[in-house]
């Protein structure tokens, strides 16, 4: 039994097969993740309604829960700071983010495993702040943990398979599926899934899901068109319809092909965006493309950090599982020769395959052509597209105390890659370690806690600018 600390952020696929296998592998392990119930996107669910034909592998979700029997899993806790040393430590608030009596905790670890996973990457399109737009994430939330369908008629646009499953979630629950519109064309899915097949075999499952979702669209005679774009969205109070028009390669919109499709909801996903902001405080390295890096035990570049899941690259539920077992078990300081290795090292060989596949679906800079000039592109600040143009030539930090794109309560999480591809140039506006909004009076009450111990209060006097103070009473909720 190895003794040893660990604490898991993030309770989705990734972080519970962390923290069911460093207890395992006899760790003291605590599971902090912000969400009610364990689960994540993947198992989101509610205690009074599971449509177990909303969800998938529920038997390894169940498994996985009963490895919990020895983790304290605490829920509803927002962690707002982490530090790298010896110990690692984590300061969580723990209770609803919109409650007033939030009670802070700080844990020590001698290994952390990061899982925050992702979110939906939504590109701007005019009309998109209307009511009944929402991301395709919070769609398929709506539909496995509240059994409820996102409109009357719904079209589901974006790229990437994801937009399968969703559409499916909707039409479960007796709503319809417009269309399913994805801006990759026939031909490139056809060119980057068709290659080298032998490879998926490995994946077998995903063709079991991609069957069920593909059955679901015969069924409901849903429309699936490639090589496509919602290019604007209409109405007055809320979503009347849509303007669907045929993108080139480079995902420009083709003039005279537009179309209008009647609806009265959109679901937008364009992929998914790694929550780096954890990773980033604790001062790992990032990649280029914007993955925290790791080695072949899921271990970061900062001592005692592991990482796991979408935050390493996006490959899915069953990558993030191999991948979370393979960090717990080298979290609890499983030696690499343990055989126990040996499952979750094959699932993720087979898995990479599948993930490399997912680039057919990968964003192309002519998305910009279809916003016009008075588009909004942060909702959190109401930044238009023109305004973001207007101080293209300042510097990052000057462009975002001018127009404050990226200072509201995402902290740039949802605007910031759009922000950039408009002004064709990265300025890091995604990459600030703010991981949750802090009340000042809950800042202040850590600060005099820390005051009484001589060991922290240094520490507590540099901390400012990894906190977001001034969104006192906000929290980050999805488009």
């Amino acid at each position: 039994m190895s003794g040893a600390r660990v604490i898991v952020i993030g309770a989705g696929p990734a972080g519970l097969a962390a923290a069911a296998a460093a207890a395992g592998g006899g760790a003291d392990v605590v599971l902090v993740d912000e969400g009610e119930r364990a689960g994540g996107q993947f198992w989101r669910h509610h205690p009074r309604f599971t449509d177990r034909r909303l969800q998938h592998q529920l038997g390894r979700f169940d498994e996985l829960r009963r490895g919990l029997d020895r983790v304290r899993v605490l829920s509803s806790a927002s962690v707002w700071r982490v530090e790298p040393g010896s110990p690692l430590r984590v300061y969580a608030l723990i209770g609803p983010a919109d409650a007033a009596d939030r009670r802070g905790e700080i844990l020590e670890a001698d290994a952390v495993v990061v899982a925050t996973g992702a979110h939906d990457r939504v590109l701007p399109v005019p009309g998109w702040t209307l009511p009944g737009v929402t991301s395709a994430g919070a769609a398929q939330a709506l539909a496995k943990r509240d059994g409820i369908a996102l409109g009357r008629s719904t079209v589901v646009a974006g790229a990437g398979p994801f937009l399968l499953p969703v559409a499916q979630s909707i039409s479960l629950l007796g709503g319809e599926v417009a269309e399913v519109v994805e801006a990759a064309s026939a031909g490139t899915v056809l060119r980057g899934w068709g290659a080298r097949p032998w490879e998926l075999t490995a994946a077998a499952g995903k063709a079991g899901e991609l069957g069920s979702y593909l059955a679901s669209l015969v069924r409901s005679r849903t429309p699936y068109r490639f090589g496509s774009a919602v290019t604007r969205i209409h109405g007055v109070s809320s979503v009347e319809a849509v303007t669907v028009q045929r993108v080139d390669a480079r995902w420009r919109p083709i003039a005279g092909t537009e179309r209008t499709v009647h609806c009265d909801a959109v679901a937008l996903g364009h992929g998914f965006t790694p929550r780096l902001e954890t990773a980033i405080q604790f001062g790992c390295e990032i990649t280029s493309d914007r993955f925290v890096r790791v080695d072949s035990q899921q271990l970061t570049s900062v001592p005692g950090v592991y990482a796991a899941g979408e935050v390493t690259g996006i490959g899915g539920a069953d990558a993030a599982l191999a991948e979370g077992e393979i960090a717990g078990l080298a979290a609890a300081g499983v030696a690499e020769a343990d055989l126990r290795y040996r499952a979750p090292l094959a699932a993720r060989r087979r898995m990479r395959a599948f993930a490399f596949r997912l680039g057919v679906h990968r964003i192309h800079q002519g998305w910009t052509a279809w916003l016009d000039e008075d588009t909004v592109v942060c909702r959190c600040e109401s930044v238009t597209k023109a305004t973001v143009r207007e101080y293209a030539h300042a510097s990052s930090r000057g462009m975002r105390l001018a127009t404050r794109a990226g200072l509201g309560a995402c902290q740039g999480r949802t605007c910031g890659r759009s922000v950039e591809e408009i002004l064709g140039t990265p300025i890091g506006i995604d990459r600030r370690p703010v991981l949750s909004s802090v009340r000042i009076g809950e800042l202040a009450a850590h600060c005099t806690t820390a005051a009484l111990d001589p060991g922290h209060a240094a520490e507590s006097a540099t901390h400012a600018e990894a906190v977001h103070p001034t969104q006192a009473h906000s929290t980050q909720e999805q488009i």
